[in-house]
């Protein structure tokens, strides 16, 4: 099995963030990096990445991806934008894992409105869906 690499502070400035501002701004800017909210993103990146006695919470990289897209929505890291970084942060760390998602952003976007508008409740069950999706769609990088 492959170790999973994980997506890092650095890579979703660099990348995510930066990316969404140049790309996705729509009309409604996306704020500047180091307004994030402390501790937040990066409690979004390790969650996925959870184990307890050796064993992962997420163990496969479609579990992973879509506990990252799913927090990355809902425990808004930054003042705008979560959704739309969300959208880069999961495509980037995808990505980085040798993973593409073949899907329309359109379509990708209006996933994570649905995840924005969701109940907390059902996560467990919005998580498992976005799981559903990831593996019909994702496809490899190479």
């Amino acid at each position: 099995m492959t170790k999973i690499k994980p997506l890092t502070i650095e890579e979703t400035k660099y990348l995510a963030h930066s990316l969404a501002q140049q790309f996705l701004e729509w009309g409604e800017p996306i704020p500047t990096f180091d307004s994030r909210f402390p501790n937040i993103l990066e409690s979004c990146l390790a969650v996925p990445l959870q184990t307890f006695g050796r064993k992962s919470f997420y163990p496969t990289l479609y579990d992973k991806a879509a506990m990252l897209f799913y927090l990355m929505i809902k425990n808004h890291p930054f003042e705008n934008g979560n959704k739309r970084i969300a959208i880069i942060s999961l495509l980037v760390f995808l990505y980085k894992n040798g993973y593409w998602l073949e899907h329309k952003p359109e379509q990708l976007y209006k996933i994570a409105v649905f995840v924005a508008e969701s109940d907390p409740k059902l996560k467990d069950e919005i998580v498992s869906v976005f799981t559903g999706f990831l593996r019909r769609y994702m496809v490899s990088a190479e």
